[in-house]
């Protein structure tokens, strides 16, 4: 998707847009409201992340101009406002989802998502399939090519978040965050422990090797051509 950030702290800024960007995203920077209004309103975007206090334009007045201008690109607020109050401005001001600060990064790129494909009519997912590795994610039952696989809870939701970004890089912060529900780094090999742990389940034995490590970026979890 291309997304644009309005967010006037740059810490913040350069931290989004490395997440977003990691997880395959385009991602466009605006410091301020008068200059997101603009992008917004002259380029074309996926999603919007406006800061509910930014200059020359607070980010509800940004919102409210969109949706006056006929504007429905889904909208995402942040703010250091969490009252109940201030999340009901957002909402009511056009905003589609608002999120306090401090916020885990995992938890906006599900925001994030959901408002994108809110309307959707789709049946929820109960299984997940890459070549002939299958999950069903009522059961937890693990098969590749017919053979069962056991895995341990851990490893089975590595293996979930894996499949459902299935041909996207994974980074380590996306699988700290969603995985083991860090929101730091812990200089630990826990996760290449757990990788090591879940190729040697699922591809030992297979002319396909569908986990790879991508140096210098995550895993990805594809079938290779």
């Amino acid at each position: 998707m291309r997304i644009l950030i309005i967010e006037d702290d740059a810490e913040v800024a350069a931290y989004l847009a490395k997440g977003l960007k990691e997880a395959g995203h385009n991602v466009v920077h605006a410091a301020d409201g008068e200059g997101g209004l603009f992008l917004a309103t002259s380029e074309t975007f996926d999603a919007l992340i406006v800061d509910r206090m930014i200059p020359r334009l607070d980010g509800l007045a940004v919102v409210q101009k969109l949706r006056a201008a006929g504007n429905r690109n889904p909208v995402l607020v942040l703010s250091a406002l969490g009252e109940v109050d201030d999340r009901v401005q957002g909402l009511k001001a056009g905003g589609d989802d608002y999120l306090v600060k401090p916020f885990a990064f995992s938890e906006l790129l599900a925001r994030l998502d959901a408002i994108c494909r809110r309307g959707s009519t789709a049946a929820p997912q109960t299984s997940l399939k890459v070549a002939d590795l299958e999950i069903n994610l009522l059961t937890h039952k693990v098969t590749r090519g017919g053979q069962s696989i056991d895995l341990q809870p851990r490893e089975f939701r590595l293996l979930e978040y894996l499949m459902k970004h299935a041909g996207r890089v994974v980074t380590r912060t996306m699988l700290l965050e969603s995985v083991w529900d860090y929101h730091f780094d812990p200089q630990t090999n826990v996760i290449d422990v757990h990788i090591s742990r879940l190729r040697q389940k699922i591809d030992k034995g297979f002319d396909l090797q569908l986990l790879t490590t991508v140096r210098g970026a995550g895993y990805m979890l594809h079938a290779p051509e």
